[in-house]
């Protein structure tokens, strides 16, 4: 059926990049990597122009999230899968708490959940398309959860639980928020939470193998007494070792410079442009023109059933059985619009479309006629 659904050229996005994965990565950032080649690339990580581009990179992050005093920000090698680990062997002291709404939180759940020094996890679930939030409960000394999860097109707010005061010293519970697909994107106030951690493959739109994060003074005093601990943590797992080199602007390991240098690009793009609300501003726009076309069309409907809930920059759209959306989904790929396949483990007739920062409300628009025009075909 798809070699015989058609998209006229003039309606078809100027870039056909709309995944949740890796997202779109603008031309200006592969223009600094090509600019850094002689200056930057196959360079020593721990000498001054890298440590500059790292130094340069933690000061526009903490403008770009309004980090409050104290504050720092921090970073590692090896993504958020790599952060779990490196949280859960150095962040929580006994037992922590997690809302899993959907794939990502959940892994870092399973972490927690099964880490053999640390005490069971509560983990508090909701159904995909759903969520749930963290409650008090005593023994708990880190409340986690994703301010948006990937996997469904969620959102949650970014506050401290209820009747929980703000950590003053490494002995008070400490928020911590999983922010890889949020960051960049969506606004937050950094004051609710004490670790707010990131890959910068999403909004930042740029490459993995790099944890970033916001660390309150708490957070960090927290790290310092575990590491002081008896506790056994590898090396390239130990926020210890990531505050001692990110405190010298490096990584403990060589990192993939080109990161960095789109990291940079995009960091001082989004600053440039008018920072987070900019950027909030910008993907609720993308992402309003998907849900306002889903709730129209008679066969779709937006995923999140509360609009409170629904994401910004990962909008899921389900169809019913009139519609098969893995047939939408080929046309558009057999057309150069690409990655709005839905999550591999949720099996669900439906389309995933990230509106990260990247992406022009203008092509989110002509992604929609492209929809339109193959529906018309089915």
């Amino acid at each position: 059926m798809t070699d015989r659904l058609t998209i006229p050229d003039s309606l078809l996005p100027v870039d056909g990049r709309f995944g949740a994965g890796p997202s779109k990565v603008r031309e200006e950032q592969m223009g600094a990597v090509a600019r850094a080649h002689r200056q930057l690339m196959g360079t020593s990580h721990r000498q001054a122009p890298v440590r500059g581009l790292v130094g340069g990179l933690r000061e526009g992050l903490g403008e770009f999230l309004r980090v409050p005093d104290g504050y720092e920000i921090l970073l590692g090698m090896g993504g958020a899968s790599a952060f779990w680990d490196a949280a859960a062997l150095g962040l929580v002291r006994e037992r922590a708490q997690h809302a899993a709404f959907g794939e990502f939180g959940a892994k870092f759940a399973e972490v927690t959940d099964g880490a053999p020094f640390l005490q069971p996890s509560s983990i508090r679930r909701a159904e995909p398309g759903t969520r749930t939030s963290v409650q008090l409960e005593d023994g708990i000394d880190v409340y986690a959860w994703p301010q948006n999860e990937t996997s469904t097109g969620v959102a949650a707010p970014v506050v401290r639980p209820e009747g929980l005061a703000p950590a003053r010293s490494a002995a008070d519970p400490l928020v911590v928020v999983d922010a890889t697909s949020a960051a960049g994107g969506m606004a937050v106030d950094l004051s609710e939470t004490d670790v707010y951690y990131f890959s910068p493959q999403k909004n930042f739109a740029s490459d993995g193998g790099l944890w970033f994060g916001a660390f309150s003074p708490a957070a960090i005093e927290r790290i310092e007494s575990v590491a002081a601990s008896e506790r056994w943590i590898p090396a390239f797992l130990s926020l210890g070792a990531a505050l001692e080199n990110s405190r010298k602007d490096q990584t403990y390991n060589t990192p993939a410079l080109a990161t960095l240098v789109m990291l940079d690009e995009q960091v001082r793009w989004l600053n440039d442009q008018g920072g987070m609300d900019w950027a909030a501003e910008r993907t609720a726009r993308s992402s309003g023109l998907i849900y306002d076309w889903a709730e129209a069309y008679p066969h779709a409907a937006p995923f999140a059933a509360a609009v409170e809930d629904r994401s910004p920059v990962v909008v899921t759209v389900d169809f019913d059985d009139s519609i098969d959306a893995s047939v939408l989904s080929s046309a558009l790929r057999a057309h150069g619009v690409v990655d709005v396949e839905p999550y591999r483990k949720l099996g669900r007739n439906q389309l995933r479309i990230a509106t990260f920062t990247a992406v022009e409300p203008s092509d989110v628009q002509k992604l929609l006629a492209c929809l339109d025009v193959l529906i018309e075909q089915l």
